[in-house]
């Protein structure tokens, strides 16, 4: 009797957070569509003044974004944490270490999300899609009077209908957050995101219609004897993915040189996006379009070469402002001129048909979200989820793997990582009074050998800062992993040093000593 009763304990949780997911996905859903369609008119009326432009028409887009990054600036000034594409703040939220207002966050991430994308700068929807499905999880979380676990599933299956409702894609915004975002794959964390996904997808398919967010198509599957096509480009994809992320992580500093304040650095792409839009106001926006426009014709290589420099460095310099908006899109847009790039001079080469082409351009965008986001999973279904084809399951997993692995042999972390580390650095050391150093070598057979920096519960009066090794300096990340002979530097609170001292010798200690 007992374990019929608790079986039924069991059940009945369990639908209670499928229902609240539910809830949470169908707010969710109907907020991101209503941001998607703002959004979209907003870039299709901004493409049609550039179609037509007029000395009067520049004069006032130069106005309007002017007064725009004002708009925002003051918006990022009372509220900080809606900036860029909101995964690290949700990421920090679900770990614990950083927490935010939800109706505040909801608003104000929504209305400088529109504002900031609209105007076609080369930012996506998706991450501010998550952090607003998020705001929702939370919401409903507060109105339900949960906490804890329960509170922190929610902002959870917030995050994955947001991402679902962005790109109509159930199944890979629920694996999003479980690979990337959350970490965590209990049942009742995946079942209730999956249920939100859901939710907010049928919101989405009833706004938008159920036509793939990317559809494309190719005529022939890539016979295996061309598959070292595949490894080739997953090396570039993984060259260039690292390049992505060691220029992204290293544009506020550059920004920092312009003296302009950082919650108005929006003034430098939201003007310089202008005569961007006189020249090519097609390549404007996340990329969506230009993507979709592959499935048509696919540029000659030299207009390829150009629009793959044009949309790196813009997406750069309209990310490193520190808009609201994200980089998902643009990784995958990123991904698909790279993919075309790479067979139209194979094509000339000779080595590659032209009828694979378009093979290349879809394996591509998952190749390089793979390697950039380090969650090759999630790049795989999104793809197939956003394309609408389930036959290239086998080269797309090729090529992703590819492409992670050269990210990782060269030391790249999952990029929303390392922007929640730049996130939580200032409140880690701001926390910290009488800051000291501490150095603490590594000896063979100790617990943290071999491990992960991840993997290891530091002190919370500590900050590791850099691992020597030999001649080296390493910054350390989550999968940076420590070796034995390393010599751990951490920052630690004065007052608590001898407490962090002792922890931290006993794990990096050997058996022997």
């Amino acid at each position: 009797m007992n374990v019929t009763n608790t079986n039924h304990i069991i059940d009945a949780t369990r639908l209670r957070f499928v229902a609240e997911g539910l809830v949470v996905g169908i707010a969710s859903g109907a907020v991101v569509s209503l941001f998607r369609l703002a959004i979209s008119h907003g870039l299709t009326i901004v493409q049609h003044l550039y179609a037509q432009p007029t000395v009067g028409k520049l004069a006032g887009l130069v106005a309007v974004s002017v007064v725009i990054a004002v708009v925002v600036g003051l918006l990022l000034k009372s509220e900080p944490n809606i900036s860029g594409s909101g995964i690290p703040q949700v990421e920090g939220q679900l770990q614990g270490t950083m927490e935010f207002p939800w109706w505040g966050i909801l608003w104000k991430k929504f209305t400088a999300g529109v504002l900031a994308i609209g105007p076609g700068l080369f930012l996506g929807r998706e991450g501010p899609s998550i952090q607003l499905g998020a705001a929702v999880g939370q919401g409903v979380a507060a109105g339900m009077h949960r906490t804890g676990s329960d509170r922190r599933i929610m902002i959870a299956s917030g995050a994955a209908a947001g991402l679902s409702a962005a790109f109509n894609a159930p199944i890979a915004g629920t694996l999003f957050v479980l690979e990337e975002v959350y970490h965590n794959f209990s049942p009742l964390v995946w079942l209730t995101s999956l249920a939100s996904a859901i939710g907010a997808d049928f919101i989405s398919l009833n706004v938008f219609g159920e036509v793939p967010v990317l559809h494309l198509s190719y005529a022939r599957s890539m016979p295996v004897t061309l598959y070292w096509h595949l490894l080739a480009l997953g090396v570039v994809l993984g060259l260039l993915g690292f390049l992505y992320q060691r220029v992204l992580l290293a544009m506020p500093k550059w920004y920092a040189a312009t003296h302009i304040p950082r919650a108005f650095q929006g003034i430098v792409p939201l003007l310089l996006v202008i005569p961007l839009g006189v020249w090519m106001p097609s390549w404007l926006g996340g990329g969506n379009g230009l993507i979709l426009g592959f499935g048509h014709t696919i540029p000659a290589l030299s207009t390829l070469v150009v629009l793959l420099i044009v949309r790196f460095v813009f997406s750069m310099i309209s990310y490193g402002s520190g808009l609201p908006g994200g980089i998902f899109l643009p990784i995958l847009t990123l991904g698909a001129v790279i993919g075309a790039v790479y067979a139209a001079i194979m094509v000339k080469l000779g080595w590659l048909p032209a009828v694979y082409q378009m093979n290349l351009i879809i394996f591509a965008m998952a190749g390089y979200f793979a390697g950039i986001g380090k969650a090759p999973f999630t790049a795989i279904l999104l793809i197939t989820e956003m394309v609408g084809n389930l036959t290239h399951l086998m080269p797309m997993a090729v090529l992703a793997l590819t492409a992670y692995v050269v990210v990782d042999l060269l030391g790249g972390a999952p990029i929303y990582a390392d922007l929640l580390a730049r996130l939580n650095l200032p409140q880690q050391v701001a926390a910290m009074r009488g800051m000291d150093r501490l150095e603490v070598p590594v000896f063979a057979g100790s617990s943290l050998e071999d491990t992960q920096v991840r993997q290891f519960a530091w002190p919370e009066a500590s900050l590791l800062i850099e691992i020597r090794r030999g001649d080296q300096s390493v910054i350390p990340h989550g999968d940076t992993v420590i070796r034995a002979g390393d010599t751990l530097v951490l920052l630690v609170s004065a007052a608590k040093r001898a407490a962090v001292r002792s922890q931290v010798r006993a794990a990096a200690a050997g058996t022997a000593s």
